[in-house]
């Protein structure tokens, strides 16, 4: 399976109180929407992708146009009807990779391995969660909170959705990876996200 890959990159990052979009936001060297970029075109799994804008995020928008990227624009009046909107515009009625624009840790090979996990899961939604707890260990912020099975989550944000399935009313059965890892654990919401995100990858690049 080859699938079609979203990339959100239209909204505002209230919290980090920016002189800059979010997903323009240097990190190590670049954008942060560059490191999101190289990881879904290194994905062998992934057979196209889309950058989602918004009215928010212009400049980010033209940066992807001058790097000969494919931009969806949306209305930029939330993420679920940006989402929504996204899928129309570009008639995706197959399954759909959703990553935000903000992992700076992220792999091609992690990616590939969601894509994996969501062949096998026989549902038409796969979320990937992270431990709420691993986020307080390592003093990163939670922004979004989701239940899985009787558990609360933080939300990675990296999802997979049946595209035919998106306007339906109710909840759609829906799968999940719980990880740890770095590649979902690093989602900057914050300057002290983006701190300590620093500080994390430089680590392990030691050892």
């Amino acid at each position: 399976m080859r699938i079609t890959a979203l990339v959100m990159a239209g909204g505002l990052g209230k919290r980090m109180k920016l002189t800059v979009e979010k997903p323009l936001v240097w990190f190590m060297g670049k954008p942060l929407i560059e490191r999101v970029v190289e990881a879904v075109k290194s994905a062998s799994k992934i057979s196209e992708f889309y950058i989602v804008t918004s009215p928010n995020t212009p400049e980010t928008e033209a940066k992807c146009l001058k790097d000969g990227l494919r931009v969806v624009r949306t209305d930029g009046k939330g993420y679920h009807n940006d989402l929504v909107q996204a899928i129309t515009k570009a008639n995706l009625l197959s399954p759909v990779l959703i990553i935000p624009s903000d992992l700076p840790a992220l792999t091609g090979k992690f990616l590939d391995r969601v894509i994996s996990a969501f062949e096998k899961c026989g549902k038409d939604a796969l979320a990937v969660f992270v431990p709420i707890k691993t986020r307080e260990r390592f003093r990163l912020s939670i922004s979004s909170t989701d239940e899985y099975k009787g558990t609360w989550y933080a939300v990675s944000g990296v999802n997979i959705v049946n595209g035919s399935r998106i306007r339906d009313e109710g909840k759609i059965a829906t799968s999940a990876i719980i990880t740890e890892e770095i590649e979902v654990l690093l989602n900057i919401n914050t300057q002290n996200d983006l701190a300590i995100a620093e500080e994390i990858i430089r680590n392990v690049r030691r050892d």
